[in-house]
């Protein structure tokens, strides 16, 4: 497996060499008529693309989490736990009076 400083440097050299491609084919007189088009509708569908796939993920992420506890049963959870937690400690210190 590749180590991460290897893997950032690659990422960096690739995303450099594509935003040089992608501006010189973008702008550059002879390639630029017929590319510009074609590199801006990639474009234009990369962004719709991403956004809308966002969207869909937060929608399945919506739908398939289970709605929360209310309130009040998470209280009375947690007052059983803190009158389990106090009674603890008052029977244990009652055991060890009453077995002296």
């Amino acid at each position: 497996m590749p180590s991460s400083k290897a893997t950032g440097a690659l990422l960096l050299i690739v995303s450099i060499v594509i935003i040089v491609v992608y501006n010189v084919a973008l702008w550059l007189p002879p390639l630029s008529s017929e590319a510009s088009i074609f590199l801006l509708k990639l474009t234009d569908s990369i962004i719709v693309i991403a956004v809308l796939a966002i969207l869909a993920w937060i929608g399945y992420t919506l739908i398939t989490t289970p709605p929360p506890k209310p309130i009040e049963e998470i209280e009375k959870e947690l007052e059983k736990e803190l009158k389990s937690i106090t009674q603890k400690p008052q029977q244990e210190t009652g055991q060890a009076t009453s077995g002296s």
